[in-house]
């Protein structure tokens, strides 16, 4: 599990095309603490260390995770939000965020607004009634509180903190967003789905 909290602003060292695909990453963070076998979510993405080193890491990426990620869109140089799995008693200062990319938005504008820019990214059609004004979703990994919601486009303000720590900084209109929704929009949609049968 993981809080939505970027800890990490990483870069893609080497990709390497076999029967999986692997990525070696550039880190910040002291590898000596992180065993092989970890979690750390990628752009949202929980994924499983099977290397290391000094300042880098390894992973790597099914088929199933290529195509529903924007994981096959990645290249090297590339920069990517990186947060390593909660330990019990972390803080947990975004909302509950399990890494299982339910899939992919799309940014249609980004308007400064005040200090902030405000992002309007458009939903895929089977997860736009997942979305509430008020509500948390994820993209690439970052914990986010959605503005308002007009069928399947929503709205999120970016402090200027946000856009400095996060890969959200070099965001252009038309680029790809790994989009979870939130957990408990998921089991609510669930539950009112089974009291309709």
């Amino acid at each position: 599990m993981f809080t939505g909290i970027i800890t990490d602003l990483g870069k893609i060292k080497s990709i390497e095309k076999a029967g999986d695909t692997r990525f070696d990453f550039v880190t910040s963070y002291d590898m000596s603490t992180v065993d092989i076998g970890a979690s750390i979510a990628c752009n949202g993405a929980c994924m499983t260390v099977i290397e290391k080193g000094n300042g880098w890491f390894a992973i790597t990426a099914s088929a199933e995770s290529l195509s529903k990620t924007t994981m096959g869109d990645w290249k090297e140089g590339d920069d990517i939000n990186f947060e390593r799995a909660c330990r019990v008693g972390d803080e947990l200062g975004g909302h509950i965020v399990s890494g299982h990319v339910d899939g992919v938005a799309e940014v249609v504008s980004i308007t400064p607004e005040g200090d902030s820019h405000r992002f309007k990214f458009k939903a895929p059609a089977n997860l736009k009634n997942f979305i509430a004004p008020k509500g948390s979703v994820t993209l690439n990994g970052i914990s986010l509180t959605v503005n308002e919601v007009e069928d399947d486009i929503f709205g999120i303000n970016i402090i200027p903190h946000t856009m400095d720590v996060t890969n959200l900084g070099q965001t252009k209109v038309g680029d790809k967003v790994n989009l979870e929704i939130d957990m408990l929009a998921r089991y609510v949609a669930r539950l009112l789905e089974k009291d309709e049968k």
